[in-house]
């Protein structure tokens, strides 16, 4: 088992007003005068859990953790229908990480991600360069469309009495736009992010170590309402990015030390994502663990802990 550093709380933390009637929580942890880095999350909409803090040596680093637009602790919150999703998009993300960094007064960051959190992070990275300092991410996704078709259908052929129960519950072949239209009906909503959880969580049930998918009892909470409806606004949109943007565009970051970590087994996000953008990305460095998946393993624990060692200077 991977020892992680230890537990630590925040220094600082606070709502930032970011515009749009949104405020987005975020803290800093570790040494105020250690290096800069910012930590991305999944989903759209999964937050920040404390245990992110822990990948990093609080003496060597001065880390920052945010909730994205409508999850976690920022306002107003997803899960409330009353809420309006017109302005959060990538393009509104990406400009609250520069309304952060300059709120903290950093100069330059090293930027980490997971999942949708690598999207973010490389399209962040594109647009302001001179901005990231290093990036390390994991499970890798681009948000093409093609790997959200292979997501929510093509990995069928695998599960065919899940995704049918799946697409049932969408009632339209379009199971994304579908599921998205659902999680703005109140009547429906509930059943419906119970419904794309159960797929989710399916697709995940064959990596190592993994539980099979069991049945959601009771009604969701609301962490699991925003998690659900800003994945299905953020992929009924394909991320508002064209198709094959984020590694057609990945020369931009050519000069910044980067290092992507994926699992083999990842159903979820096969590993020719992970392998094209190595390709297109000048000196980023390609690290697959033949024996896992899309969520944590020790080895790709080893590998994020000895990247943010050797970038901590």
């Amino acid at each position: 088992m991977i020892e992680l550093h230890p537990p630590i709380e925040p220094y600082d933390h606070g709502l930032l007003d970011v515009g749009d009637g949104h405020h987005v929580y975020w803290e800093t942890c570790g040494n105020p005068d250690g290096k800069p880095a910012v930590v991305l999350h999944g989903g759209p909409g999964q937050g920040c859990p404390p245990g992110m803090r822990r990948m990093f040596d609080p003496a060597r680093y001065r880390v920052v953790l945010l909730d994205q637009r409508g999850c976690g602790r920022s306002r107003p919150h997803a899960a409330d229908p009353a809420t309006s999703l017109r302005h959060n998009t990538t393009s509104h993300l990406v400009a609250d990480l520069e309304r952060l960094r300059e709120h903290l007064g950093i100069e330059r960051w090293l930027v980490t991600g997971g999942s949708w959190g690598t999207t973010l992070a490389l399209v962040y990275a594109e647009r302001f360069p001179h901005r990231v300092s290093e990036i390390v991410v994991s499970a890798i996704s681009t948000t093409r469309r093609s790997e959200l078709d292979w997501l929510y259908r093509g990995a069928a052929r695998f599960f065919p009495e899940a995704w049918q129960r799946f697409r049932d519950g969408a009632g339209d072949d379009d199971v994304i736009g579908a599921y998205a239209r659902l999680m703005d009906d109140p009547d429906r909503r509930d059943r419906a992010a119970l419904a794309w959880n159960a797929w989710e969580k399916t697709v995940l049930s064959l990596e190592p170590g993994s539980a099979p998918a069991a049945v959601h009892s009771g009604p969701p909470d609301d962490a699991l309402l925003a998690f659900v409806r800003l994945t299905t606004h953020y992929y009924a949109h394909a991320g508002w990015l064209e198709e094959g943007a984020v590694i057609r565009d990945a020369g931009r970051l050519a000069g910044i030390p980067g290092v992507l970590i994926h699992g083999r087994l990842d159903l979820s996000c096969p590993v020719t994502t992970a392998w094209e953008l190595a390709a297109a990305w000048p000196g980023a460095e390609l690290l697959v663990d033949d024996r896992s998946g899309h969520g944590g393993s020790d080895v790709k624990r080893a590998w994020k802990l000895a990247a943010l060692d050797r970038f901590a200077r």
